[in-house]
């Protein structure tokens, strides 16, 4: 039986990032997957001659996020990011920018001249609270808003909240809207970066423009490695009232979702190994401590991280404390449909690159995603996903239904252009950002098993928020002596105490038989 340094459960991006990341310290890795196919949320696949990813993606935080901390520092490959473009509302009436500060609001004419006063006067209320240290996370968006506001502006507020928090604006809190909206931001710095994981070998790191960019076309966008490079004066909170973008350091990656999925596993070293079709029934733990799973087979290592859903750690480890259980059954899902559209030609209503939104009714959140990448559409035709938050209460065949109706609301000439329809439902992030919504902590309560992924983190959304957790995970591990393990001394130690190198010990065991043994031989 192989033993392995740490077993990964679940592949999807978040597995895949910390078999990455550990492997790169050095780590025998075992990856399980219960499915077929890798990168869960994180791929793109064929559907009639169109490549449509698993829900439409923004990718943020782009120039000093997590996922860019984790790019620099691990990846072989990095994919080309196409700059992300605008936020859009689509009424029947108007198609302008979503308003990110102060001045675009004056100019908004999709709601009420009040309503746009009273929302500036609300959010620069809340954006002064969270500068001075006011927590804003248990303050709803509703309640942070006067009750004499039209019904359009209140749809309108509850639309972004929910895209943002995959619930309404009475679970969102205040301080989601900032942070979505750009004017807070939660950077990490390389710097930040070294002093919570400790610093790593200087590699020779391939540039932004990977080597794919030798071999695709080049598009007619500029790469967003362009605006990366720019060095731009730092803005505090406030000043963001005039200055903010919400589409700050946002991005597409050429060739679709799955070359950021490509990047990852072509970083991945020998010391991975990745099984597919491979279900964990159990985690073990004895004595405490959790010791390997059992899959379709056993399997052993120093320590486990659980990256699927923490609320179904119940079904896999018998006997977690009663008052754990109960906090992860705190844990909100969100369902969401997305409906990807493959047009005979590129139309005039989607000539922009970015995404729209409508916000009346059955709230859509879409993306012409063959305008970053013509390759993901047949030649001179256009892909485009639409994203819906629909009611798990409700049958998914009727809320298909309404969310078609709204689409040819929004758009009445799109029908006769349809050549393509597909259809995926599934829950975008494994915890929504709700106000009394519960987050696992990536420690959990049995020794040497770790968790992992979007319910363990709330900053942002989607890859960015499983990036955070990544470096989080990274951190702890760190502060729990996990992480690094000293080559140099461990030869020695192996060789006197008979241990293969293979299965070379963790650094807290090698480091008490190091001791052991220095103290014999003083005292023989």
């Amino acid at each position: 039986m192989d033993k392995y340094d740490v077993i990964v459960v679940g592949a999807g991006v978040s597995g895949l990032l910390a078999a990455l990341t550990l492997s790169k310290h050095g780590k025998k890795v075992l990856v399980l997957e219960k499915k077929s196919k890798l990168g869960g949320n994180c791929n793109s696949y064929m559907v009639d001659g169109f490549q449509v990813d698993t829900g439409a993606h923004a990718i943020t935080h782009l120039q000093a996020g997590p996922l860019r901390r984790l790019m620099d520092n691990y990846f072989d490959y990095q994919p080309v990011f196409e700059d992300y473009g605008n936020y859009f509302i689509r009424t029947e009436a108007h198609f302008m920018k979503v308003p990110s500060n102060l001045k675009d609001f004056v100019t908004f004419d999709v709601l009420p001249r009040k309503d746009r006063v009273i929302l500036s006067q609300a959010i620069t209320k809340a954006l002064t609270l969270s500068s001075f240290g006011f927590d804003l996370s248990k303050q709803s968006v509703y309640d942070s808003l006067p009750k004499n506001l039209s019904k359009d502006t209140f749809d309108f507020v509850d639309t972004i909240s929910g895209f943002l928090s995959g619930r309404s604006m009475k679970e969102t809190s205040a301080q989601r809207i900032l942070s979505g909206s750009s004017f807070v931001r939660d950077s990490i710095t390389q710097e930040q970066f070294d002093s919570m994981i400790g610093k790593l070998e200087t590699k020779r790191r391939q540039s932004t423009e990977s080597i794919l960019a030798s071999v695709l076309p080049y598009n007619l966008h500029a790469s967003l490695k362009t605006r990366m490079n720019r060095v731009s004066k730092p803005f505090i909170s406030l000043e963001r009232l005039a200055t903010n973008r919400v589409h700050y350091s946002q991005g597409y990656p050429r060739k679709g979702l799955k070359s950021l999925l490509n990047a990852i596993l072509y970083s991945l070293p020998d010391s991975v190994k990745i099984k597919t079709e491979c279900e964990v029934k159990q985690i073990l733990v004895r004595e405490g401590a959790a010791f390997g799973v059992e899959a379709d087979e056993i399997y052993e290592a120093d320590f486990v991280i659980h990256t699927g859903f923490a609320s179904d750690l119940p079904k896999l480890i018998k006997d977690l404390p009663a008052s754990y259980v109960e906090k992860l059954k705190g844990i909100v899902h969100t369902k969401s449909l997305s409906i990807w559209l493959g047009l005979d030609q590129e139309l005039p209503e989607f000539n922009y690159t970015g995404s729209e939104i409508w916000f009346k009714d059955f709230p859509y959140w879409a993306m012409p995603i063959s305008n970053y990448d013509s390759s993901l559409a047949p030649k001179d035709k256009q892909l485009v996903g639409f994203s819906f938050v629909i009611d798990e209460k409700k049958a998914e065949a009727a809320e298909k239904k309404k969310a078609y109706q709204t689409i040819f609301r929004a758009l009445p000439d799109i029908e006769k252009h349809i050549e393509m329809k597909h259809e995926q439902i599934m829950i975008p992030e494994k915890a929504a950002v709700t106000i009394d919504g519960h987050f696992a902590e990536i420690r959990a309560p049995i020794k040497n098993l770790y968790i992992a992924g979007t319910d363990t983190d709330r900053r942002s959304m989607g890859i960015t928020r499983a990036s955070y957790s990544i470096i989080e995970l990274l951190k702890i591990l760190n502060e729990d002596g996990k992480l690094y393990r000293s080559r140099f001394l461990s030869f020695s130690v192996c060789k006197r105490l008979d241990w293969s190198w293979d299965s070379a010990p963790s650094f807290d065991k090698f480091f008490r038989a190091e001791t052991f043994y220095l103290h014999n031989r003083r005292f023989s």
